[in-house]
């Protein structure tokens, strides 16, 4: 492991200043469960490690039915899983964090290292100079590719391995990013990249940027959401598969809703025809068959990664009727 320079920032406005040396002068790190795991790979080299852990306004968990869920990017993820307002307004955020890696992990880790931890493809973790870490080529294309992604790929075919990912873009949820130039707020459906865009990272932070707030807006007592993964190991494990919803059903109608799915693509993928025809759909078997007939109908698999599709798409039918139900 390459030596590096340890700094603990007191506010954001330093840890903003220490970040924004650049991807591979500086790293951010609070919880550490997948920064360890980086530095010992030989994946990340950084000349300095910042802690966020000292940093003010970044903890907290906050909900009113006027201002809907705010979370604080240092939260660890087994306390979004215990939180019972999440677990009573937003059942899929917190079923999505109770299924994230194992408990010791989940009180390690936060939130927002969760959204920005880097792919755990084995190509890129391990002793390969893939297109990700700057070479010339994704070796998943004509290697070990059963667990990558079937859609949304290319030049880079990784998926993107976070559980509360999946939940947040189902529930619509917004980021706050702060650098030295101010705050923004950017939608969840709008932070993760495509490699087509951009091959060599996940997200759209530039160095100096920090995601510091997570925002779920309340969309009334009759919205119902879940989560449902699966998983190749009972104990834990990331999601070869995952599926989050969140509906309004009135008198047996889907009033609105929006469906994502997670371990199938390079960001959490929404599918926009699947979730345009969920709106006034009615409550039935035959449309809940039609419903998952949409589901990665574009999906181009790789050679030995086709069982994700119908995969998907069954947990899709089980997770629309537990929630219809």
């Amino acid at each position: 492991m390459k030596p590096f320079v340890y700094q603990q920032p007191k506010d954001i406005k330093q840890a903003s200043a220490l970040a924004g040396q650049g991807w591979q002068k500086a790293i951010l790190f609070a919880g550490g469960t997948d920064v360890l795991g980086l530095l010992k790979d030989g994946v990340e080299t950084p000349e300095a490690l910042v802690n966020l852990k000292s940093v003010d306004g970044l903890q907290g968990i906050e909900f009113s039915k006027e201002k809907g869920l705010t979370i604080g990017a240092l939260v660890t993820v087994a306390e979004i899983a215990e939180h019972p307002d999440i677990k009573r307004y937003f059942p899929a955020l917190a079923q999505a964090a109770a299924e994230t890696a194992s408990p010791q992990l989940r009180n390690m880790g936060t939130v927002g290292g969760n959204l920005c931890q880097r792919p755990r493809c084995w190509y890129f973790r391990g002793d390969f100079d893939c297109l990700r870490k700057g070479g010339d080529e994704c070796f998943a294309v004509d290697g070990e590719n059963k667990y990558h992604c079937v859609i949304g790929g290319g030049p880079c075919f990784i998926v993107h391995p976070s559980d509360l990912a999946v939940a947040l873009l189902a529930l619509d949820a917004e980021l706050t990013i702060v650098s030295q130039k101010g705050s923004k707020t950017v939608p969840v459906a709008k932070f993760f990249v495509l490699p087509e865009d951009d091959p060599y990272r996940e997200n759209i932070l530039f160095p100096g940027e920090i995601v510091t707030k997570i925002h779920v807006p309340f969309a009334g007592e009759e919205q119902v959401s879940g989560y449902l993964k699966f998983k190749e190991r009972d104990v834990w494990d990331f999601a070869v598969v995952s599926v989050a919803a969140s509906l309004k059903i009135k008198n047996s109608k889907i009033v609105e809703g929006k469906i994502a799915f997670g371990g199938v693509a390079p960001k959490p993928w929404e599918e926009k025809e699947l979730n345009e025809r969920l709106r006034g759909l009615e409550v039935s078997e035959q449309n809940l068959k039609m419903l998952k007939s949409l589901a990665l109908k574009d999906a181009e698999p790789m050679q030995q990664n086709a069982y994700k599709v119908p995969l998907a798409r069954n947990l899709l039918g089980r997770l629309l009727l537990q929630l219809s139900g």
